[in-house]
């Protein structure tokens, strides 16, 4: 919320309410009341705002474009490189295709064992043709997994 990155970046510049009230010509209850949500700054307070902070109108509003985490400073003109969800839609997929492929081959490996047999005679690695694709499913969730875990 906007409310929370006028926080967010006001402390991370060092800024008290009134300091910041006295930079951009407005009271500290303003301040204060942006702070809390209770009321949003007009885009002339918005502009004085990303100026005072050093960082994009973008930044300042927008959520996925603009809302760094706790640990980063802010900086003007960084790119984030991919889209912010892309990663996780990627993780979530290869988890999901990784879980389907191993409830279905165990399904074929229970009711058609002779499948299985014949998947396992086809295999020119010393793993058999079943142990191969369940390595090749467990991997594939192991790296949505990754992909998942990395954005948080």
């Amino acid at each position: 919320m906007l409310s929370e990155r006028i926080y967010r970046f006001r402390r991370k510049s060092g800024l008290s309410q009134e300091q910041l009230a006295e930079r951009i010509g407005v009271s500290r209850q303003a301040i204060s009341k942006w702070e809390s949500g209770a009321s949003t700054p007009e885009l002339e307070k918005l502009l004085a705002l990303s100026e005072c902070f050093h960082i994009t109108l973008d930044e300042l509003v927008r959520e996925e474009a603009g809302s760094p985490g706790e640990d980063e400073t802010p900086r003007k003109g960084e790119g984030s490189g991919a889209p912010k969800g892309m990663g996780l839609k990627a993780g979530i997929g290869l988890c999901l295709a990784g879980a389907i492929c191993l409830i279905l081959s165990g399904i074929m490996m229970v009711s058609s064992p002779v499948a299985a047999e014949q998947l396992n005679a086809a295999s020119v690695i010393t793993l058999n043709g079943s142990g191969l694709m369940l390595l090749l499913c467990i991997l594939s969730m192991a790296a949505g997994l990754m992909l998942i875990l990395r954005r948080k």
